[in-house]
């Protein structure tokens, strides 16, 4: 009986222990599926550091090109906008402290620090978002995004081409009416155009106006000088650097044209035909002094002051001319230097691949066409086919379309950077501005100083050799 007794009792045992375990089990089990389960890391911020607008349309387009994008792939963007003179600066600070943006678009960034950047593989190779629209990139976009990489020893795209820009005159139609002058008075030949401007300031200067015939920019401050210099070396058909990147300053015929063009821009300076202050101008200094109406005609690399003016018809359409240069001095027609926008990624992004898909939605050809044109135009289309779009194809808007003219018109190139990257930091220490500043703060000759900017531009290129 007792045998029985304890063989039942530990069966029951067994079966106690089983039962408790198999609850204990389920238990756990069951606050498995009630516990939080691991999920994966949202997406990574997309950090962009982007150029500030001349006005708040620009910044709107952008903003407004950006919030569809993180509705359509759910990753944020933190933008931070930053004024042309400051976007560089913030850029290098952040690469030092190894913390820079995914994606920068600085205005300056093409011909100043984007060729050593590449150069030292400090940016990513962006092959794969511009041939995602190849095709519909301009042959000079294309050229001037192909950069050098010592790292590689070969070229490919560093850059994602936005916008360009070229230089356009502007001058005040009413101003010009003021002293009986119309628009069929500007002669279209080198001096006969630079000489009309220099009259019209003594015929207004008569009538008690304290007008300056040109407001051209000659401050090493302003990357308007050295645009406004090179293409004078442009009209003069002075070629600094030979087709393969090699310079030309030792040619006896590039040092005397540089003289030459250095004495006659000085010399207009000097004869009273353009502002003061124009020797310490910033960039927005000249569209200031133009539209207080203080110059008669200024040179600007951007249709910004046009554009600043959309919203008055009056001033807009019929007081604000946008036309081209001249014929050049030997009476060939114009060709235009052009400066082509880019977009840029760190090679040390924290979020390359947000960053591709980024600029890859935005240069979809509709869409960066909409983005320019949202920019109240003041750039231009990098797609030829954009060109078709009726806001291009306006003929009632006399800025646009001068400006197309001068695209479509006329022969183009980009600057000498993209031919050898060792020009950009001609262009980033504005060698001919601070050449201007020599002549005509420290009085030396165009001779004398010439020969210093030879000596600079010869010591910066044998540095990038080494």
């Amino acid at each position: 009986m007792d045998s029985w007794f304890h063989f039942r009792f530990r069966r029951f045992g067994v079966w106690l222990c089983l039962g408790f375990l198999v609850t204990l089990l389920t238990a756990c089990q069951n606050w498995t599926n009630r516990s939080p389960q691991p999920q994966s890391p949202p997406p990574a911020v997309l950090r962009i550091f982007w150029n500030q607008g001349f006005y708040a349309e620009e910044d709107q387009a952008l903003q407004k090109a950006i919030a569809d994008w993180e509705r359509q792939s759910h990753i944020k963007v933190e933008l931070s906008l930053f004024s042309s003179d400051d976007i560089l600066n913030q850029a290098v600070i952040a690469l030092e402290n190894n913390d820079p943006p995914d994606i920068l678009f600085a205005h300056r960034a093409d011909y100043t620090l984007q060729p050593r950047w590449a150069l030292e593989g400090k940016l990513a190779d962006v092959s794969d978002v511009v041939r995602s629209v190849e095709p519909q990139y301009s042959p000079t976009a294309l050229n001037a995004a192909h950069l050098y990489n010592k790292t590689t020893q070969q070229r490919s795209y560093y850059g994602v081409p936005i916008e360009l820009q070229t230089i356009h005159v502007h001058y005040w139609r009413d101003l010009l009416e003021q002293v009986n002058l119309k628009d069929t008075d500007i002669p279209n030949d080198w001096n006969g155009f630079w000489q009309f401007w220099q009259r019209s300031q003594q015929r207004i200067r008569q009538q008690g106006e304290p007008v300056y015939g040109l407001g051209l920019p000659l401050s090493p401050k302003a990357s308007d000088t050295f645009f406004l210099f090179e293409q004078l070396l442009e009209a003069n058909n002075i070629q600094l650097l030979d087709d393969q990147g090699k310079l030309r300053l030792t040619d006896p015929a590039v040092s005397q044209g540089l003289i030459a063009v250095l004495d006659w821009l000085t010399g207009i300076y000097r004869s009273g035909y353009v502002p003061k202050a124009a020797l310490n101008w910033v960039d927005s200094d000249n569209n200031v002094t133009f539209l207080n109406h203080s110059a008669l005609m200024t040179v600007n690399s951007s249709l910004s002051i046009p554009a600043s003016q959309r919203a008055d018809p009056q001033v807009y359409r019929q007081q604000l001319v946008t036309r081209p240069f001249p014929s050049k001095p030997d009476g060939s027609p114009m060709s235009y230097l052009v400066s082509v926008k880019q977009a840029v990624i760190f090679a040390n992004s924290r979020n390359p691949q947000a960053a591709k898909d980024f600029l890859t939605y935005l240069i979809q050809p509709d869409r960066l066409n909409t983005y320019i044109k949202e920019s109240l135009g003041r750039w231009f289309p990098v797609m030829p086919d954009s060109l078709q779009d009726t806001f291009w194809q306006n003929t009632q808007d006399p800025h646009i379309s001068a400006g197309i003219r001068q695209f479509q018109q006329h022969s183009t190139r980009p600057f000498y950077h993209v031919l050898n990257p060792a020009y950009s930091q001609v262009q980033a220490e504005n060698v001919w501005g601070n050449t201007l500043h020599r002549i005509l703060i420290n009085r030396l000759s165009p001779e004398a100083a010439v020969n210093e900017a030879i000596m600079r531009i010869d010591q910066i290129f044998a540095e990038w050799e080494r």
